[in-house]
């Protein structure tokens, strides 16, 4: 279990981080002053100050946050930073062109996708990545009549380029049993056809019925390319499971916290510790991967106390040609930060209620 606290902390701080230092240093190249950057939520267990801004580590490892000067209408009472003849101080948020402001808000989910990349670089160096060859059929399931045989490439599913492995295993788990158009490459020739998923009932799912994956190895110019297509695997994902709540095909119970991100980390680490602490270090840095895009595209959903939510007013801001008022939206994001309290604390019961049922 302290192995398991120790990863989650590292994995979460790691991921955290990168998010605000992305909206950190390009607050910092617009001039916009940065009160505090912290990392952690509840009480300050480490704090500094360094030149204006305040560093804090704070003791539950979940989120942080970059304090910007007049953020939301609420400036610093230092005395270097106080009003001074009616004057507002300095570097102020809302004083910065609101292209800078867009800039300093989306850099945050921009640059989890960058860590996501330069993870991806390690993972799919050291290990490879695998892509979707057919290795085997199995009787009684549709790739069969369909015609696939064993050796050729999946390309694309109903009309979307497949790069990996992982995409057709999820393509063929979410087909909800719908036919599949299948495009694929034998002999350096392409073919289409039609497979209809089975459904196999022990397992709770829809089958294509073959065995799929090659592993191969990334150098050079194809670790880059197959690192990049890693990031767009769970980008992907990440859109198609938040369109699948959005249409009630998952509820908010199949949502997990970091109680339940915890849980998953434990059980990940007893099932590759027989293939050795390698094996263990790409699986969490894969893992991390994962969770940073996650981080990244639910920060960009347009929902208040989000980063998302704060885009969304500065794009009103561009339309309009003037901004909304610090305090109104401030009292908007004020209630999306309670709301979004709420959701986590729902979460967070979720996660223990699944851990002692199980």
């Amino acid at each position: 279990m302290i192995v398991t606290i120790i990863v989650f902390v590292l994995i979460f701080g790691v991921v955290v981080i990168a998010h605000e230092l992305g909206h950190f240093l390009i607050a910092k190249l617009n001039g916009i002053k940065v009160l505090q950057f912290s990392i952690g939520m509840g009480p300050d267990i480490i704090k500094f100050t360094k030149g204006e801004t305040k560093y804090v580590l704070k003791l539950l490892p979940i989120g942080g946050a970059c304090m910007f000067e007049g953020e939301d209408g609420i400036y610093s009472t230092a005395p270097d930073s106080e009003e001074k003849d009616g004057q507002k101080p300095e570097g102020a948020f809302n004083d910065a062109n609101v292209w800078s402001r867009i800039a300093t808000v989306f850099a945050g989910p921009f640059f989890n996708i960058i860590l996501a990349f330069l993870l991806s670089l390690i993972v799919v160096g050291f290990s490879g990545e695998v892509i979707p060859t057919i290795n085997s059929l199995t009787e009684g399931y549709p790739a069969i009549e369909a015609g696939l045989q064993e050796g050729d490439i999946i390309t694309k599913i109903d009309g979307e380029r497949i790069y990996l492995q992982g995409e057709v295993t999820f393509a063929s788990a979410l087909s909800g049993g719908e036919p599949m158009e299948i495009e694929y490459k034998r002999d350096g020739a392409k073919y289409t056809t039609v497979v209809t998923p089975k459904f196999n009932e022990q397992d709770n799912r829809y089958y294509i019925g073959f065995t799929i994956g090659e592993t191969i190895q990334c150098k050079g110019l194809d670790l880059i390319r197959y690192s990049v297509y890693e990031v767009r695997y769970w980008f992907k994902t990440t859109i198609k499971s938040l369109l699948m709540l959005v249409q009630g095909k998952l509820s908010a119970n199949d949502l997990s916290g970091p109680v339940g991100i915890a849980a998953t980390i434990d059980e990940t680490i007893e099932v590759t510790k027989p293939y050795g602490l390698p094996t263990v270090v790409l699986t969490m840095i894969n893992f991390a991967v994962l969770l940073s895009v996650n981080l990244g595209i639910m920060n960009l959903l347009p929902l208040p106390a989000l980063d998302g939510g704060r885009l969304l007013f500065l794009f009103v801001e561009v339309v309009r040609g003037k901004p909304v008022s610090p305090d109104k939206e401030g009292l908007v994001h004020f209630v999306g930060f309670v709301a979004l309290m709420v959701l986590m604390v729902f979460v967070l019961y979720n996660d223990i209620a699944r851990i002692f049922i199980h």
